[in-house]
């Protein structure tokens, strides 16, 4: 199983904005690729000297093969409209990951 992370610090002035775009649309948006089985929100806990909040998106998939399908046939018109909104106020970084094992 891999999972893909998207880790992201959102600006105060649209966090509100971007919350409810992120529950209402664009994880909606990014599981009906048919690509992942699930998606996880988290707040990440540290306080960052850059100010905003962040929050860490964790996308299921079976397979890097898919993992690099969404990459090509996806993603970029998913990530166009996040930077459409939001500019300068958000900044994203993304980790793929493999289960190794839960317990």
């Amino acid at each position: 199983m891999i999972l893909y992370n998207v880790t992201i610090n959102i600006h105060e002035s649209v966090h509100d904005q971007w919350m409810l775009w992120m529950q209402e649309k664009h994880i909606n948006d990014v599981l009906s690729t048919g690509k992942f089985s699930s998606a996880r929100m988290v707040k990440v806990l540290v306080e960052e000297e850059m100010g905003g909040t962040t929050y860490s998106i964790q996308y299921t998939t079976d397979s890097k093969e898919t993992l690099q399908r969404y990459y090509d046939e996806d993603a970029p018109r998913l990530r166009e409209e996040g930077q459409k909104l939001f500019g300068d106020k958000m900044l994203a970084f993304r980790t793929e990951l493999e289960l190794i094992s839960e317990h």
